[in-house]
Parts: C-alpha cells; sequence; structure tokens
C-alpha cells in the first residue's frame, strides 16, 4: 500500500518540531487522526498506527511533542524528555496545541473534522487537550496516563474515551475515579473501558514487562473496535 508521507515543519520560542502527516495520495479523508506518540518519541510505532487509519480512510498527523523529531529507546533517556513535559503540564498544553493549531491550518487538512488520539504518555496529552477546551471533535485515551493538572479546565467540548488497562500499575485506580470525578463535574462526555487481566502499553507488540508493560492482543482487538466505533460515531453528529 501506498502512504504520501510529508513532514510538517512548525516551531515554538524554544525549539523546531516536526510532526508527520500520513494520508493516500488522491484520496479525500473522512478526518484527519492527530496521534500523540509514547515516550519514546515519534517514532514507528505511531506511524504504522497512521498507516492503519490510512487504509481506513483517514489521513493521520503524528505530533511530536520533544521537539526536532527526536525519538529513543533506552528507559532513563524516554523518562528524560518525558519528565519535564509531565512536570510542566503548562508547557504540555502549549506544545500539543501548537501542533493542532499547525495542522488545522494544512491545506488538506479539514478543521471540523479533527480528533486526536494519544498512547501511554500522549494518551495523557490528549487529555490536557481536551482540558484546554480545543475545538476537536473527540480525544482517545489508550492505556495513558490519567492524573489531572493542579488547573483543569471548567469547559471540555470534546467527546473522551479512555481505554485503560485494569491492572495497569502506573495507573491506580484512584486515578480513575479521579478522572471520572473531573470529568463528571464539568459534565463532560466521557467513557472509560477498563479491560481486565491487562497492564500497561497492552497496544504495544513490543512491550514485554510481565505484570507491568505487556502487550495483550484481545485488548489490542478490543480497544481498537472501540476506537473506531467511537470515530464513527463522531462523524455522524
Amino acid at each position: 500500500m501506498t502512504y504520501q508521507k510529508t513532514i510538517v515543519h512548525y516551531a515554538d520560542e524554544q525549539q523546531n518540531y516536526q510532526g508527520l502527516l500520513v494520508q493516500k495520495a488522491a484520496t479525500q479523508a473522512k478526518a484527519t487522526i492527530m496521534i500523540s506518540h509514547t515516550w519514546e518519541g515519534r517514532g514507528e510505532f505511531v506511524e504504522q498506527i497512521a498507516e492503519r487509519l490510512c487504509d481506513l480512510g483517514f489521513q493521520a498527523f503524528c505530533i511530536d511533542m520533544y521537539g526536532n523529531g527526536i525519538t529513543e529507546q533506552h528507559p532513563a533517556k524516554c523518562e528524560a524528555l518525558m519528565k519535564p513535559l509531565v512536570e510542566n503540564r503548562e508547557l504540555l498544553k502549549s506544545r500539543i496545541t501548537l501542533a493542532l493549531d499547525t495542522i488545522k491550518k494544512h491545506a488538506d487538512v479539514n478543521p471540523n473534522k479533527i480528533i486526536a488520539i494519544g498512547y501511554c504518555f500522549g494518551g495523557l496529552c490528549v487529555l490536557d487537550l481536551a482540558r484546554s477546551g480545543a475545538d476537536v471533535l473527540g480525544v482517545v485515551s489508550f492505556h495513558g496516563l490519567l492524573h489531572a493538572p493542579e488547573l483543569s479546565s471548567d469547559e471540555i467540548k470534546a467527546s473522551i474515551l479512555v481505554l485503560h488497562g485494569h491492572d495497569d500499575p502506573m495507573v491506580p485506580v484512584e486515578q480513575v475515579n479521579a478522572l471520572k470525578a473531573e470529568l463528571t463535574k464539568v459534565k463532560a462526555d466521557w467513557q472509560i473501558h477498563a479491560y481486565g487481566n491487562t497492564v500497561h502499553a497492552f497496544t504495544n507488540k513490543n512491550a514485554s514487562m510481565k505484570n507491568v508493560a505487556f502487550y495483550n492482543q484481545l485488548s489490542d482487538q478490543r480497544s481498537w473496535t472501540s476506537l473506531l466505533n467511537f470515530i464513527d460515531e463522531l462523524l455522524q453528529e
């Protein structure tokens, strides 16, 4: 299958960013799906997801939360890239908002049909995008971090879907309950799907740390189906 892949350059006062727009040539996309990456950066994992979405008639924009298209594999280096954003949620929000504002202006994108999805660290990013009151149809967190920033939005416009491993040691049940309370308080349209016998990173076939971060084929398939059903519902409204 042939994909058209275009590096989208954008910048703020700190640095340059390299997003990746993936689409099929001469095809009118049903919607644009922004993909926020794991702690490893905008690498092969999210690019493969973008291709799967293109096969279904969407175009995908893999955003760059770290700058300069940086990717890492070693856990300590991934942690060093992610930590400043997790600890400074205003900075995190500004970066993902910049990515949204950038892709909205792209000639091939319908700014009224944008959905944001994220994996692990990226799940936290898209939830914060929703918390910002951003104009996107919906956001989807796959095995994402869920803890709210100190200042959450009083107005969430996007519909929210959280796809969560019930046994994820990085996201205790207290965080899940706090998210429910947070979203209910602001009257957001939200869903949380919890998958039993499932830990962190359950969609990543390379995740191999049992009881911590481990691939689960059934939960992967179920969460993908939930994503597609959610998107279909959003586009019918």
